[in-house]
């Protein structure tokens, strides 16, 4: 079988936008002909290296409320369930994120992504703790408690911050972000579409 390009899949579980991406990425991709490398981070630090101290949708209030109603269209749009704001926002995706590096290359990488996201933003519930975390891999048929000690061990610790500086050395400013194999950057789950042609080598009429 011929190779299969590969599309980077930046993402933040405190994103609201990362969550409709999650949601849909690996079947666009797969009718695409394109593999997902499944890459989770943490956007505090990127926000803080520009002067942010929370969540732009905080700081400006009027784009906030601009975002939950879009947030609630695009989902219908695309069928999923209505939105459900959890009561903190953005939330604390520490403990989900060390997961999702811990197991960025196991089978069951995609399904957890989508299980976080949906606890969260289709449910409203809480992922800031590791029960809560723990729970939803538990709901995978996965062992919740094991993953979680393994995901606080010293070298996922060390992977996760790696990560942060490298999502910073390759000009990441937000998420969702993916980036092509030829280094190509796009923002937002509305360049998703976008991204995966370009990742197999369709270009827009005039632009190499």
């Amino acid at each position: 079988m011929p190779r299969r390009p590969t599309l980077e899949f930046w993402f933040e579980f405190a994103s609201t936008y990362s969550y409709l991406a999650a949601m849909r990425i690996e079947t666009l991709a797969e009718a695409a002909g394109v593999a997902v490398r499944w890459r989770p981070f943490l956007l505090g630090p990127v926000f803080a290296a520009q002067g942010w101290t929370s969540s732009p949708f905080n700081l400006y209030p009027a784009k906030g409320r601009h975002m939950w109603r879009d947030l609630a269209r695009e989902a219908a749009r695309l069928g999923l369930p209505p939105v459900v704001r959890p009561e903190s926002f953005p939330q604390n995706s520490l403990a989900a994120t060390r997961v999702a590096v811990h197991g960025a290359e196991e089978p069951w990488i995609g399904a957890y992504v989508r299980a976080v996201y949906a606890a969260e933003f289709a449910q409203g519930q809480s992922i800031a703790e590791p029960a809560a975390v723990s729970s939803i891999l538990n709901g995978l048929d996965l062992d919740g408690p094991a993953l979680i000690r393994a995901s606080t061990q010293e070298p996922v610790k060390s992977r996760l911050r790696s990560i942060g500086e490298e999502a910073k050395s390759r000009g990441l400013f937000g998420a969702p972000s993916f980036l092509t194999e030829d280094g190509e950057l796009f923002w937002g789950n509305d360049r998703l579409e976008q991204a995966l042609a370009w990742a197999v080598g369709e270009r827009p009429a005039g632009l190499r």
